[in-house]
């Protein structure tokens, strides 16, 4: 029996331009996503995604740095039984909420080596079709509309 909290956050890396970044997951090669992590304790969903960018990026941000924001969209999925051990008994399905980081330019990031193998930048249309997660390729076709609305 596991102990992770069946609540996540998704944080999709992304440049002005619509690239996004992907990175390789280690205990599933050839499963690419954004970063993602469980809450950890009570702490608030943005520290939730703020340390889990610290973690599989190096990507160090302050708690009120503007490029980071939440998308208010929460996405409940129903977890993958290969992952189920990680979770209280009877626990199924998780609550992801949703949040982006808008950057200048692709950056490199330094990965977590126990947890991601490659990363990647792709443009946003690309990256949502190598993406194994539904909510993750949903998240990543949405980059478009939120840029033009940030724009207005």
């Amino acid at each position: 029996m596991g102990d992770k909290q069946p609540v996540s956050v998704l944080v999709v890396i992304h440049t002005v331009d619509g690239h996004a970044l992907l990175i390789e997951r280690a205990d599933k090669p050839g499963y690419w996503q954004s970063v993602t992590g469980s809450r950890e304790g009570e702490e608030a969903l943005r520290d939730t995604a703020l340390r889990e960018l610290a973690e599989e990026t190096g990507l160090v941000l302050t708690r009120d740095d503007a490029r980071l924001s939440d998308w208010g969209l929460v996405n409940r999925y129903e977890i993958y039984p290969h992952w189920r051990h990680r979770y209280p008994d009877g626990v199924t399905h998780n609550e992801e909420h949703v949040f982006g980081l808008c950057l200048e330019r692709p950056l490199t990031v330094m990965l977590a080596p126990r947890e991601h193998l490659a990363q990647q930048w792709l443009p946003w249309d690309e990256a949502a079709d190598k993406v194994f997660s539904p909510s993750n390729a949903e998240a990543l076709r949405m980059l478009p509309q939120r840029q033009a609305a940030a724009r207005s």
